[in-house]
């Protein structure tokens, strides 16, 4: 589907990323029918964009050429994908299903097989860049699908995306996103543990950012965490509810393969400890906060 031919999409799932997704799709000119389980923030979506709801997966999906999803675990996604109201009882052969929820490899083979056996194609297309990214447009989507399938769809994911890469077969998007994660989570202890060190040396933290960040030890997160890190900021972001979540499928993925993921077992239970202490929808960055508050 080229860049510049409007599509009639659906998208479930209005949450902090989905939200804003579905926005680029309608600005972009593209035909959009939306759904969320609580109506009300399908409701404020509608109030800001042009586009309008559906009140089950099923009749959101109906006469759509793709369908986008980004909802929150395995269970979420087979139940508005496969469930009594699922979006596969709408959808027309020729259509494509979307999932950009980042979830275990095996449900997204489990449905790419249901979507082919109905006559319409499935992507496993988990996403990086977090909240910002989404509202800037300028996520990452890790794909996993039939290139014929992946080239349908590629132009639309553009509206919100700057790089949409197909990494091989149905569940390759997710896999390359428990890498993603687990990079993640080892740059974000070291991070914690470096900045906890400058401010107990009595070294001004702001400059030594601003030093190290030009040299090797730069990161993303470094960039757009660090300066939040150290004023002990953490109400907003990627929560760590959802990092434990994709944590245990990474480390369930990894025990499946034979790889040790020693460091991310780790930082899981890190992050259990902040959920412990009610930090359950703090940013992923609040690891600093265990050595600060021992």
């Amino acid at each position: 589907m080229a860049a510049d031919q409007p599509a009639r999409v659906a998208f479930i799932g209005l949450g902090v990323m989905g939200f804003p997704m579905a926005g680029h799709l309608s600005r972009v000119g593209h035909d959009v029918v939306v759904y969320n389980r609580t109506a009300t923030k399908m409701d404020i979506w509608l109030a800001d964009f042009t586009g309008r709801g559906a009140p089950t997966p099923t009749e959101a999906a109906r006469d759509r050429d793709i369908v986008f999803a980004c909802v929150g675990n395995d269970d979420d996604v087979r139940e508005i994908a496969t469930g009594k109201y699922g979006a596969f009882h709408g959808m027309s052969a020729g259509a494509v299903f979307v999932d950009h929820t980042t979830t275990s490899a095996k449900l997204a083979q489990e449905l790419a097989g249901a979507a082919t056996e109905r006559g319409f194609g499935f992507l496993d297309a988990p996403v990086s860049g977090g909240e910002a990214g989404a509202q800037n447009g300028t996520l990452t989507v890790m794909t996993g699908g039939e290139q014929a399938v992946f080239d349908r769809c590629r132009a639309v994911m553009g509206a919100y995306a700057s790089t949409v890469t197909l990494m091989g077969p149905a569940g390759a998007g997710q896999l390359t996103k428990m890498v993603n994660q687990v990079c993640i989570a080892g740059v974000l202890q070291g991070l914690s543990e470096g900045l906890d060190l400058a401010l107990r040396t009595g070294l001004d933290a702001d400059q030594v950012l601003d030093v190290i960040s030009k040299g090797a030890a730069q990161s993303w997160q470094m960039d757009n965490r660090g300066q939040t890190m150290i004023r002990d900021e953490f109400d907003f972001g990627f929560a760590v509810d959802w990092m434990r979540k994709d944590l245990d499928i990474c480390l369930a993925q990894a025990h499946e393969a034979g790889a040790l993921l020693p460091l991310t077992a780790l930082v899981n239970e890190f992050y259990a400890r902040l959920q412990a202490r009610g930090g359950g929808r703090w940013d992923t960055s609040s690891l600093i906060r265990l050595l600060r508050e021992p």
